[in-house]
Formats: C-alpha cells, sequence, structure tokens
C-alpha cells in the first residue's frame, strides 16, 4: 500500500485514472454487495456534510439498483465538493469494483482508508479486492486489522484463513478455522473454507465431509456444492462432479463466481467425452468477468464456429500456458486445409515456439506475442503484426475446437503435427551415445508454476525410485529448472546417475529440446511442456495423467497425440501404484 499522506487527495478523473468502462455485471465477491451497501446508507445518514450527503445516497442508489457506472459518477460528484470526504472515496471503491475495474477500486479503496483510518470496514473491503488481485500478503495483513476491531466477523476469518492458505501455509489456516468453528459450529463458510484447505492436501474424502457439512447448515449456499463437485471429480466421480457443478450454477450469485463454475462444468463435460458441450462452454474464460481472463488487444472482427474462412487471412492468438499452446496446436492443420490454397494463416505464439511452429507449418506466418500485467489485468498483443488491418478474423487458438475438434472421431491419428529439425535431432543421437549405456529415457518429474494447490497433481521425486531403479535404462534429464536436488538425492539414495544433456538450455533452447525427445528412446514424465512438445513430434512418449484430467477427453489415454501411453493412478494420493505400473511397463519395453 502507499505510504499515508496528509495531502489534499485529487478527484479529478484523469488523477485517479478513472475513465467510464463498458460495465459488467459482477456483484461483490463472497455476497457481501448487500452487507456493504447497508454500511454505507448508515454512514451516510450520519455525515454532517449535508451538500455531499445526498449525492451519496443517489450513488448507493444507482449501484444497489446493478448501476455502478452512474453511482460512481455520483460519487465523484461528492468528491468535487468534498476531496477529503473519505465516505465518498468508500462509495466510489463500491461501485467501482462492482464494476469490475478493480485497479481503480484499489485506489479508491486505498484513499478510503487513510482518510477512515478508524473505519475498520474499509480494511475488510480493502483485503477482498487485494486477495482478488493476487496480493495475498496484502490481503492478510488487511483481514487481521480488520479482525483486530471485529475479531467476531467470520467472513472474514474465513477470508484471512483462505489467504493464508494460498502463501503455502494449510496448517495455520487450518488452527485458523478449527479456532472459529469450536465457537461457531453452525456457520457454513468456516466449514467450506475448511474443506477448501484439506482438499488442497490431497484429502478428498475429509473435504468432501466438511462441504456436506457446510451444505447441510446452508443449503442454498454455491460454494461448498462447486468445491464438493471438484474433489469428486479429483476422486474420479465425474458424473458426481458434474451434478455438483450444475446445482452450484442454480443458485450462484455473482458473475464471477458463475464464470468460473461454467469454465468447471466446460472441463467435466470433456473428462465425460462431451466434447460439443464442453467446447462451448469453455468460451467462458474470455469473458472479461472470468478470474485471470486474458484480453487479447486485437481490433479485428472474432471468428466463430460459423465463419467462412475459405479463402480469408485468418489470425491465430496462441493462448494459456506454453504447454497448452502446443496442445491446442493440434487442430491447426485442419484450419489450414478449411482456408484453402488462396486462405492465408498467420500464428502469434509463445517467443520460444516460433522456430519450432514455422518449420512445423511453412505456409503459414508465425510471430511471438507479448504478455504483461496491467492495471491488474492480463494483456496480450502481438507488436511485430504491425497493422492488423490484413487480417479478416481472429481467434483464440482454442475456441478453434468448438469447430474443428466436436467428437472423438475428430481427432486425427497424425503421426505428429510439429516437426523438429532433423539435423539437431542427428545431433542429439550422437551426443546421447556419451550418456550410461542402456535405452535413453528422458525423465521430467514437476512443473515450475507449482504452488499448494497444483503440488498434489506431481508426485513426490522420492516415489519415483522403482522406475529409476528399472535395468538396463540410462535416464537423460530433460526437466527445466533447478533439478540438482533431485539429481543428487537419486545418485545418494539409489546410486543411480540422471545425466543431463550438455549444451542445452532445457527452457529456453524449445526448439534443439524438441529434436532432443525425438533423439532419446523414449520421454516420461508429467504433463508439463517438455512432454507436450515431445508428443506433438512425434516422439514416444509415455505420460503419468491424474484423475479427473480434462485432456483425456473422457478416454484412458490423450487423442491429442496417438502414440502416446498414459498412466494414471486410481486416485492423486496414490502415486506409488502408477510408480510401480510405469516401472513394469519400462522393464517389459
Amino acid at each position: 500500500m502507499p505510504a499515508r499522506s496528509s495531502a489534499k487527495t485529487s478527484v479529478s478523473a484523469a488523477a485517479m485514472g478513472f475513465a467510464p468502462q463498458p460495465e459488467a455485471s459482477a456483484g461483490l465477491p463472497d455476497g457481501e454487495s448487500a452487507a456493504v451497501l447497508t454500511r454505507l446508507e448508515g454512514a451516510v445518514a450520519e455525515l454532517k456534510a449535508l451538500a455531499v450527503a445526498p449525492m451519496l445516497s443517489r450513488a448507493i442508489d444507482a449501484v444497489k439498483t446493478d448501476d455502478p457506472q452512474t453511482g460512481s459518477e455520483w460519487a465523484l460528484k461528492a468528491l468535487q465538493k468534498d476531496p477529503e470526504s473519505g465516505m465518498a472515496w468508500y462509495v466510489l471503491a463500491v461501485a467501482r469494483e462492482k464494476a469490475g475495474d478493480f485497479a481503480n477500486s484499489m485506489k479508491a479503496y486505498e484513499s478510503a482508508l487513510r482518510l477512515l483510518p478508524e473505519h475498520a470496514d474499509v480494511a475488510n473491503d480493502l483485503g477482498r479486492l487485494a486477495f482478488r488481485m493476487g496480493m495475498k500478503d496484502l490481503a492478510e495483513q488487511l483481514f487481521r486489522r480488520f479482525l483486530a476491531v471485529h475479531p467476531d466477523t467470520l467472513g472474514t476469518i474465513a477470508n484471512l484463513a483462505t489467504a493464508v492458505r494460498d502463501q503455502g501455509r494449510a496448517a495455520e489456516a487450518i488452527d485458523i478455522l478449527k479456532d472459529a468453528i469450536r465457537r461457531n459450529p453452525a456457520d457454513p463458510q468456516l466449514w467450506n473454507t475448511l474443506g477448501t484447505v484439506v482438499n488442497e492436501q490431497a484429502d478428498f474424502a475429509t473435504a468432501i465431509v466438511f462441504f456436506n457439512e457446510a451444505i447441510r447448515l446452508d443449503p442454498g449456499f454455491a460454494h461448498p456444492i462447486y468445491n464438493r463437485g471438484n474433489a469428486r471429480l479429483e476422486m474420479g466421480d465425474t458424473d458426481g462432479a458434474y451434478e455438483d457443478c450444475v446445482a452450484a450454477l442454480k443458485v450462484v450469485r455473482s458473475e464471477d463466481d458463475r464464470l468460473m463454475m461454467e469454465m468447471a462444468r466446460a472441463t467435466i463435460q470433456l473428462c465425460q467425452g462431451k466434447l460439443g458441450e464442453g467446447w462451448d462452454d469453455y468460451e467462458a474464460r474470455l469473458h472479461p468477468q472470468f478470474t485471470g481472463a486474458t484480453a487479447f488487444l486485437i481490433d479485428r472482427p472474432q471468428w466463430t464456429p460459423q465463419s467462412d474462412i475459405r479463402g480469408k487471412r485468418l489470425l491465430v492468438m496462441g493462448e494459456q500456458g506454453l504447454g497448452d499452446e502446443v496442445l491446442f496446436a493440434n487442430v491447426l492443420e485442419d484450419v489450414a486445409a478449411a482456408l484453402g490454397p488462396e486462405g492465408q494463416m498467420t500464428l502469434v505464439v509463445e517467443a520460444r515456439l516460433v522456430p519450432l511452429f514455422q518449420r512445423s507449418f511453412p505456409t503459414a506466418e508465425v510471430y511471438p506475442h507479448v504478455t504483461f500485467r496491467h492495471l491488474g489485468r492480463t494483456f496480450r498483443s502481438a507488436p511485430a503484426l504491425g497493422d492488423v488491418s490484413r487480417f479478416d478474423l481472429w481467434t483464440p487458438m482454442a475456441s478453434l475446437l468448438r469447430r474443428f475438434r466436436r467428437g472423438l472421431a475428430d481427432f486425427p491419428q497424425r503421426e505428429r503435427f510439429l516437426v523438429a529439425d532433423s539435423r539437431r535431432v542427428a545431433h542429439w543421437r550422437s551426443v546421447l551415445q556419451e550418456a550410461p549405456a542402456g535405452r535413453k529415457v528422458g525423465l521430467l518429474w514437476k512443473s515450475m508454476k507449482i504452488d499448494s494447490a497444483r503440488a498434489r497433481y506431481y508426485s513426490p521425486f522420492q516415489l519415483w525410485s522403482p522406475v529409476l531403479e528399472t535395468p538396463g535404462v540410462s535416464f537423460v534429464n530433460v526437466q527445466y529448472g533447478d533439478c540438482a536436488p533431485e539429481i543428487e538425492w537419486a545418485r545418494r539414495e539409489l546410486g543411480v546417475t540422471v545425466w543431463t544433456p550438455p549444451g542445452i538450455d532445457l527452457k529456453q533452447d524449445l526448439d534443439d529440446l524438441a529434436a532432443l525427445t525425438c533423439a532419446l528412446d523414449l520421454t516420461l514424465g508429467f504433463a508439463n511442456a517438455t512432454s507436450n512438445i515431445a508428443a506433438a513430434c512425434g516422439a514416444p512418449t509415455w505420460m503419468i495423467s491424474v484423475p479427473g484430467a480434462w485432456t483425456r477427453l473422457g478416454t484412458d489415454r490423450m487423442p491429442w497425440y496417438p502414440q502416446m501411453r498414459v498412466f494414471t493412478p486410481a486416485a492423486l494420493d496414490r502415486w506409488e501404484e502408477a510408480m510401480i505400473d510405469v516401472a513394469r511397463a519400462l522393464a517389459g519395453a
């Protein structure tokens, strides 16, 4: 937060960065809209500044009727009368948050907190917004500040526990919640939050017990219904997960929660093999109000499944993570065929993928994209494109699946859809002769984007022992990032050498990495960028999947990569069984 200042606070639109924006219809998170507005009404009634009070009353009335733009305008008028009105800044903050303008809402909340230092409610609301914008440590500080004044506010206790959980302190979060539940055993939000903490520890059965208690206490509370569905999905109960997601959507209140649940419904439908419905729902990821949505800075008409693209110039933007860009590229050959010889496909992908994609799609133009954060939102553009008016249509890459992959039969049995550099493949075959004797098996075991929620999708390295001890295998490190601790553990505890190939940056040199995987006898590991690149290039690849992985599309394989073999444990806490299966298969291969 900015340092406090006694200087007058400017209320000009330009000074605070405020400008009218298209409105989103989202309510305040955690179902707190009504409570916040009620508090504001009471506070406004006590204002001595009679010239300001009517304006703020009109602002609050507008926000209550889902017109945050008008509410913002009245709050700004009040600030023109009294720039030091902390309550006017507070009303403006609520209006901008309700409009989905989180960056300007944050500025207004901070101004309100400076002017109303004893008004603990401001700290609580600013904490919720900070959490929403990913500022978990700041959110924790603000929640604790509010609770110092109002220690029995259960919603804030739950929010504090969530902020602590998301900073990797699960045990502390559980202690906070257990203490609160002892004093308030009938509060459903506390039980729901406790379920989310336990769920992230992969104790799904216990989490479901806590979610069930929250639902028993409040059958119309959408969050525990939705969260129970997520736990069921992790346990392999796809139908139960779908039922819970649909039930939660019937009672959800806020727009951002609705979009989150629509995305969940999309991936569950994909898990069920309902590809057409799943891809249609998957469009929720693009809604501006969806948490984490990327705004694509392309000023051209957007492609739809009904668009006639033959002979057109189509711009395709890579999206999400590196592995996703590779996975979704499965569709590009079909798109090129639909464009026809008179059409032109232009691809925008992660800069490290440009050489690989240019070789794989030689008739396409390939450019790098640039991704950046601004005012709390993610934006993606492609400055190298220059004038985009030459394009007839544009689309995020995954949206193309709505037309070209509506059923499993739409996935072609192609050997590969990305093409590694044949000269570098020959180079790596020569270099691999320097590795220890045996079949050359590339090993990868983690993602670099790891947190408390994602860690459960990757086995602890120590559980790889049965695989690493397979005779006749020479393991080659293809895992990017810092691998020294794991490699040293394998040497010290198992007497196994995991050989690191020289002269390659496994994170940055992705075109050369593609060639390396094609020179190996096998690439083995969890789903990350490397395993996707290897499989897309047609290299022999084994992947250890997880229950509920939507990318399997309701099958026991990966339809994107026909040659890939998939191993899936019965549950996330049963990695040992999966590793034994992999070791047996490797020994018999």
